[in-house]
């Protein structure tokens, strides 16, 4: 009974995460990690989908690695201070000016301290390559 609730739940927050990509009003990552914690408990098939895919697969393993490449925390900064900024003008209140900007501070940093991921993809002779297609991900949480 619980197994297509989960993977029904899971493809439409994969759905939704999807929009997210290209919409920045829509979160991606909360989605994708609610997809990956439902395929996990209905669908291997789609969980190992999830995690390998060539774009997705970077927000979960991210998330449980608990590291961003420098190019993405550039990109995630400059989206976020960008859409604070506009919001701020757009709602044109003095609280918005107050709030936004604090929870952005927050946001911006916990993404600076997140640990540095390379770039560059693993070689055939690191050990990350040998964990074969799927993104490794660590077990321990250490800020």
């Amino acid at each position: 009974m619980w197994k297509p609730l989960l993977i029904a739940v899971g493809l439409l927050s994969l759905v939704c995460g999807a929009i997210g990509v290209v919409l920045p009003v829509i979160p991606t990552t909360p989605f994708l990690l609610l997809s990956a914690f439902c395929f996990t408990r209905s669908s291997e098939r789609l969980h190992n989908y999830l995690v390998s895919h060539r774009i997705f697969g970077e927000y979960i393993s991210n998330y449980y690695n608990h590291a961003m490449t420098p190019q993405h925390k550039f990109r995630t900064l400059l989206t976020l201070w960008c859409g604070i900024i506009l919001s701020c003008f757009l709602i044109g209140a003095t609280i918005p000016w107050i709030i936004l900007p604090l929870i952005a501070t927050g946001v911006s940093i916990h993404i600076i301290r997140l640990k540095p991921r390379p770039e560059a993809t693993p070689t055939a002779s690191s050990p990350e390559a040998d964990s074969g297609s799927e993104p490794h991900f660590a077990d321990d949480h250490k800020a």
